[in-house]
């Protein structure tokens, strides 16, 4: 009897797309992790260990710190302009998210306060546009005749003294001294909070009003 000879065996397929899409959020969400807690000089090294790839994939996907760097305080800047477009926005409540971002973030720190960001002399070109769309945002909420309003450069001004202020181990510190620093300054400043998704939303007058009157107690039986 004549032996048929086996079929060839069948490789896996290759889904490459899959793992790069994978790779490069391992890499945004690694360099997040190590930028907030050390700032933007950290060896990309580091980042590639922590998101369990070699360097050479992280350089396919990011070919300079610039460019990891945009990568991951992209995010940080978009909450902040989703929060400024949102109905009912206003300048504290903007800063909440702002400040929100101050003090979770060491290299979103770094880009507010200018000055050496990335191990050179100077603030790299992505550092000051993304500064500028911070600026953008504040900005369009910002009354006339507001004490941030006199001169300016002083929001942007108020803003690097504020996040030169955030220091401490942990977020809850780093909230309550960048808090400590816009009280000083005589700055209202909303709700601490993320604002994450487009379809998030401010809290109106209206529902101020409802949550006060759910929270007073009704008459004694």
């Amino acid at each position: 009897m004549t032996k048929r000879p086996a079929p060839p065996e069948r490789r896996p397929a290759n889904d490459g797309p899959r793992a790069a899409a994978r790779n490069r959020a391992a890499l945004v969400a690694a360099a997040r992790e190590i930028y907030a807690e050390s700032g933007l000089r950290t060896p990309l090294s580091a980042i590639a260990r922590r998101a369990g790839v070699g360097q050479g994939v992280l350089y396919r996907h990011f070919p300079d710190r610039a460019a990891l760097a945009l990568a991951v305080l992209e995010e940080n800047v978009r909450q902040i302009e989703r929060a400024a477009e949102t109905d009912g926005a206003d300048l504290a409540r903007v800063l909440g998210v702002l400040t929100w971002h101050q003090s979770g973030s060491t290299a979103f720190l770094a880009v507010l306060h200018g000055g050496d960001v990335d191990g050179h002399a100077g603030t790299p070109a992505y550092a000051r546009e993304l500064s500028r769309r911070v600026e953008r945002a504040l900005r369009g909420h910002l009354p006339a005749g507001h004490r941030l309003a006199a001169d300016t450069e002083d929001l942007m001004l108020a803003v690097g003294m504020v996040s030169g202020a955030v220091t401490g181990p942990t977020r809850e510190q780093r909230e309550r001294r960048a808090l400590a620093a816009w009280r000083l300054l005589g700055v209202e400043v909303g709700p601490v909070r993320p604002f994450e998704t487009d379809g998030d939303t401010f809290p109106t007058d209206a529902d101020a009003d409802a949550d006060a009157d759910a929270d007073t107690p009704g008459p004694e039986a």
